[in-house]
């Protein structure tokens, strides 16, 4: 009902724009018809125009919402005090332009010229000046806070310069990031662009059970981050045509807003790092905070299972470690002590190599 809503105001916008150049050019001598026939022109450029914005009001509505969040983006950059300063700046460069501008009115084109530029100029200078000399022109009250507030502007300095995190499917899917979010080890506002958002309903309304169910949970967690207070969620409305995968959207986005990939996908990991974007993998941060275990160190495990190479058998610690056991496989289901002979580290997880040294629990 909205869209409808929106494509029929634009429609008028149009209309009137059409409605707009045919009186314009109906004033200066270009319709060269009759009283009655120059108003079914200016009708008919009306109607044009109308059609002409109707066709295009999804791309408008894409382009206006593009500016209005750019916009949004570039004005939360800025204190209020900033915002306050700025608009005394720019009514004070309007009347300054608006006096020197007076003495050239009369003439024309030039004075139109003139007013243009003025305006321009003087507007601009009015912000710059009144935003970058604040301090020098607040009441002396204020100003004897002004060391406390120079520590207040590097702290929101500080955050502003916080990069924000783009959480991908995976990573909401996957649930982590919400309990990690509690600890306050991610800092900066976490994006949530509506290209996931539309991938998650897709995945929550589908046939396959498990995919559902995966899509729901992702749907929950995203609810949860938003109703945490010490988590501040952002929508994202940017998108780049159907036609483009969501992995390459999710780069595109992470460079023009300058943020980083919050994910768990090993390959978008790759792909990422080709590119030259930040990523922060979920899997590694989790690798990162096990256990370090050292070779030579002895640990009590069951082998549950024989692995790849003949005679291997492997265990797994309790965060999922998998411990390939050199002759392990003649264990399987006894628990055992191994001596620890490496650590393999990668992407993907943390894998170590041991070997039997006995059997101190036999399975029956």
């Amino acid at each position: 009902m909205i869209d409808k809503i929106i494509k029929a105001v634009i429609s008028i916008v149009g209309a009137s724009l059409g409605v707009f150049i045919g009186v314009l050019l109906n004033q200066n001598d270009f319709l060269k018809f009759t009283g009655f026939q120059n108003v079914l022109v200016i009708i008919g450029i009306s109607v044009v125009f109308g059609i002409i914005f109707f066709l295009l009001s999804t791309k408008i509505k894409k382009v206006g919402l593009g500016i209005v969040g750019t916009f949004e983006r570039e004005l939360l950059k800025f204190s209020t005090l900033d915002i306050i300063w700025g608009a005394v700046g720019l009514i004070v460069g309007f009347i300054i332009a608006f006096l020197i501008s007076q003495p050239f009115s009369d003439i024309k084109y030039v004075g139109t010229i003139v007013s243009i530029l003025s305006y321009l100029i003087f507007g601009y200078l009015g912000i710059k000046i009144s935003t970058r000399k604040k301090d020098d022109v607040i009441w002396p009250q204020i100003n004897l806070k002004k060391n406390s507030a120079v520590k207040k502007q590097d702290k929101s300095s500080k955050k502003e310069m916080i990069s924000p995190k783009i959480l991908d499917t995976s990573v909401i899917i996957d649930g982590r990031i919400s309990d990690i979010c509690k600890t306050g080890f991610v800092e900066g506002t976490l994006i949530i662009p509506e290209f996931v958002l539309k991938e998650l309903r897709h995945i929550a309304d589908s046939s396959d059970s498990l995919k559902r169910n995966r899509g729901r949970r992702g749907l929950d967690i995203l609810n949860i981050l938003q109703k945490d207070d010490a988590v501040n969620v952002m929508i994202e409305s940017k998108d780049y045509g159907d036609d483009i995968e969501v992995d390459i959207k999710l780069l595109k986005l992470a460079k023009d807003l300058g943020g980083k990939v919050l994910t768990n996908d090993f390959n978008l990991n790759k792909v990422a790092e080709f590119q030259g974007v930040d990523v922060l993998n979920i899997n590694e941060l989790a690798n990162a905070v096990k256990p370090v275990v050292l070779p030579g160190e002895e640990m009590t495990v069951m082998v549950v299972k024989d692995g790849k190479e003949s005679g291997q058998g492997l265990a797994y610690l309790d965060d999922g470690t998998m411990i390939v056991v050199e002759g392990g496989k003649k264990c399987i289901g006894d628990s055992v002590i191994v001596t620890v002979t490496s650590v393999l580290q990668t992407a993907a997880g943390r894998m170590i190599f041991a070997k039997l040294k006995n059997v101190i629990n036999k399975a029956v």
